[in-house]
């Protein structure tokens, strides 16, 4: 169960960040930013904020350019999705469950990747 009053709707809610090595990475963010992560498996660390994650590393083979996932939140992940394909988004991923609830990718007028999710 998320806490509504500490998301805010169609923000930036959430930054993941492709690594090509996560222990590497979660080493160098924590030396460089003093950052500490939740782990959730050899391939993505949460990372903790004050009152909540703000964001994660994700390790993948592949970093490509472009930089990290920005990913917003929705109190309606329905109506947002018909929003992003109506303001002229194409979707990249269609909707899909995760832990903590349900996002989908958008590609921007631009080719810009981001993330809607949402905790119903």
């Amino acid at each position: 169960m998320t806490d509504e009053a500490t998301h805010t709707h169609h923000a930036i809610d959430y930054i993941e960040i492709s690594v090509r090595e996560l222990a590497a990475a979660k080493r160098f963010y924590s030396a460089a930013f003093g950052w500490k992560f939740n782990d959730y498996g050899p391939s993505y660390a949460g990372i903790r904020g004050a009152d909540r994650e703000l964001g994660g590393l994700a390790e993948t083979a592949d970093v490509e350019t472009g930089g990290p996932l920005v990913v917003l939140y929705s109190r309606d992940l329905d109506a947002t999705l018909a929003a992003v394909r109506s303001a002229g988004g194409e979707i990249t991923k269609p909707p899909f469950a995760f832990p903590g609830g349900r996002r989908f990718h958008f590609s921007d007028p631009s080719g810009n990747e981001l993330a809607v999710w949402s905790a119903a």
